[in-house]
């Protein structure tokens, strides 16, 4: 196992730029999660960490060594793609030990290796299948068993559980985290789903357009974004966000663009005109009660809980309750955000105001 160090790392395709300065410090042992929209360059890092893409600027580290030259073959990484890049006429035994047998390994340390992983996998009664014979879900174990059996300092994901159906990702999610307890192999894995991101991660990067908008733990990300973008992208639903000013003259308060007003906390230190946004998730927004007069616009029953979604003056704001609902489409409704779990962003710049 080995720590990974991202520094100053910039990539170019001629005089277009796609990764401008990323600085990433990964310690031994710890799985992080790479999380962004298509195109924001984490694919592109991931490569660059496995050396199938060059770097065009800054340095990046496996352990003490300095990789920007080293091929892929001896970073001593191993990759799972979208993919699963089997070989069709090899056996589940057979794509698991090829990795070694290229590297000469003996027959009997090969076998021992591809059981070793086959049991922590539960692939040993398909060792003698073809991948036309597996699922998709069998498949995907039978890649990452082909990535244990070379036991590397880094384990790098891109996306494996793309190709999966929704109740498969969510199995082989909690898989891939229990394998990563047990082995405790640094991890970097690659989504664009941010739910995969808060559930497996340690740590996540979130990046948009080459550039990373903030690192940190889950909850961490999730309590306190640093701004606009990561507010809106960690969250299922997402932050609801109501651009507005701020009002001091007489009772704090946030006047929304569309009219109406929304609470603040006393003790909020913010100037009388200052341009916000104000961000509340929809988990902390009660219904029912409240001094907003809202209007229901669409109710989403999900069985453990509900996505009420509302609308004021303009804005639509998502509501979610655990319990269950007795209103309907267009019946009135009073709301009352949570002002201790709100959030205040600049307007301009999209920061988050402290």
């Amino acid at each position: 196992m080995a720590s990974v160090s991202v520094t100053n790392a910039r990539k170019s395709y001629g005089n277009f730029e796609v990764l401008h300065g990323v600085d990433i410090d990964i310690q031994d042992g710890e799985f992080v999660i790479l999380v962004g929209p298509s195109g924001c360059g984490k694919s592109t890092l991931l490569r660059m960490i496995a050396g199938l893409e060059d770097i065009s600027a800054g340095g990046i580290s496996i352990g003490s060594r300095l990789v920007n030259n080293v091929p892929p073959k001896e970073r001593d990484i191993a990759m799972v793609f979208q993919s699963y890049a089997l070989y069709p006429h090899l056996t589940v035994e057979a794509n698991m030990g090829f990795s070694l047998k290229l590297a000469k390994a003996s027959k009997e340390e090969i076998t021992r290796r591809v059981r070793e992983a086959a049991q922590i996998l539960g692939l040993e009664h398909l060792l003698q299948r073809y991948p036309r014979n597996l699922s998709g879900g069998q498949r995907q174990r039978v890649a990452m068993g082909r990535a244990i059996v070379r036991n590397p300092q880094v384990f790098l994901f891109d996306e494996p559980l793309s190709n999966l159906d929704a109740q498969l990702r969510v199995q082989m999610r909690s898989e891939i985290k229990q394998l990563h307890q047990r082995l405790k192999t640094t991890t970097i894995y690659v989504t664009h789903d941010q739910v995969e991101a808060m559930t497996m991660a340690d740590k996540i990067v979130v990046m948009r357009d080459g550039f990373v908008e903030q690192i940190g733990a889950p909850l961490d990300l999730y309590d306190r974004p640093a701004n606009l973008f990561v507010a809106s992208f960690i969250g299922s639903p997402g932050m609801n966000l109501i651009r507005g000013e701020i009002c001091t003259t007489g009772p704090l308060t946030f006047i929304a663009e569309g009219g109406f007003e929304l609470p603040l906390p006393p003790e909020a230190t913010v100037t009388h005109g200052a341009k916000v946004v104000y961000g509340i998730r929809p988990e902390h927004i009660t219904i029912g009660q409240g001094s907003v007069s809202t209007q229901v616009v669409l109710i989403e029953p999900t069985g453990a809980e509900t996505q009420v979604t509302t609308k004021v003056g303009p804005q639509q704001l998502i509501v979610t309750v655990r319990d269950r609902v007795d209103i309907h489409s267009g019946d009135p409704i009073a709301i009352a955000p949570d002002v201790s779990k709100l959030h205040l962003f600049d307007k301009a710049t999209g920061k988050r105001l402290t």
